[in-house]
């Protein structure tokens, strides 16, 4: 029960995340709102790990945090990258479901396959991630490239990779692993701007309070998956976290008053579904 618990919390933080980070991003730019969140989160992690005294990961330890968060930076510049390109309705759906499944296969392969009920919930709990992200379409659609494709399948695997090795490196600590992550983002999207590849936006424009606000949120998603991971099974924690869209919804309606596609609908009570028989 702490783990289903733990990963609905996961949710809950990374879809205020991610609407904090969208709506804050039009200013600003994606990548700067990145960098600025994952650096921030950064700051605030290390004193407290320095206080806490937690056991430091192992040298293995830091490299697969890092590395997981390399992936995670890397994940979300190719989501944002596959977002520009068009195709919106199919790149955000196909990303996420991609990268839950991931996590899926890999706990299947390790852990063995769950009963029935934990079967069906997550195969519901899939589902219910390809519909909050999708819309109802309007306009004319674009004809379909592989770049569509291919771009966000990249993007999930990332997103994928970064959720299993993030539980791989965690084992019994909490803290030093999520400084190792954010090392590993910081230095990814540092590379990017080295090489020029970064987004458009301005420093000063950060609305540094939401940034604030949104690296907390982060860094408390990645503790309610960790322990959510550590408390139970990987693929229940994995696809939990990947309701997050469920969450973005929820507050564009209630804050921007945007309208709830009939898709997300299904979502949301394809969701619940699962939740109930993954508990």
């Amino acid at each position: 029960m702490l783990s289903v618990l733990c990963g609905l919390a996961t949710a809950f933080c990374w879809g205020t995340c991610d609407f904090i980070g969208g709506t804050s991003s039009r200013r600003t730019g994606a990548f700067f709102m990145t960098l600025g969140t994952i650096g921030s989160g950064l700051a605030m992690l290390i004193p407290v790990a320095l206080l806490v005294r937690e056991t430091p990961a192992t040298a293995a330890g830091w490299a697969l945090s890092m590395l997981a968060g390399g992936f995670d930076a890397l994940g979300i510049l190719l989501l944002y990258r596959s977002m520009t390109l068009g195709r919106l309705s199919l790149a955000a759906p196909l990303s996420a479901l991609t990268a839950a499944a991931l996590p899926v296969i890999v706990g299947m392969l390790t852990q063995g396959v769950p009963d029935g009920k934990v079967v069906a919930g997550l195969a519901l709990a899939l589902a219910s991630v390809w519909f909050l992200c999708r819309e109802d379409a309007q306009g004319p659609v674009e004809p379909l490239k592989p770049i569509h494709v291919w771009l966000p399948l990249l993007s999930g695997s990332c997103l994928g990779l970064f959720l299993i090795l993030m539980h791989s490196a965690s084992g019994g600590a909490v803290l030093w692993p999520m400084v190792a992550v954010r090392c590993g983002g910081v230095l990814v999207l540092l590379l990017f701007m080295a090489a020029g590849k970064q987004g458009g936006g301005d420093w000063g424009a950060l609305p540094w309070r939401m940034v604030l606000l949104n690296a907390f949120l982060d860094v408390a998603g990645n503790g309610f998956y960790i322990v959510a991971g550590q408390s139970g099974r990987m693929d229940v924690a994995a696809v939990l976290s990947s309701l997050f869209p469920g969450a973005t919804v929820f507050l564009a309606w209630l804050i921007l008053k945007e309208r709830v596609s009939r898709l997300q609908m299904g979502g949301i009570a394809t969701a619940l579904a699962a939740i109930a028989l993954l508990t």
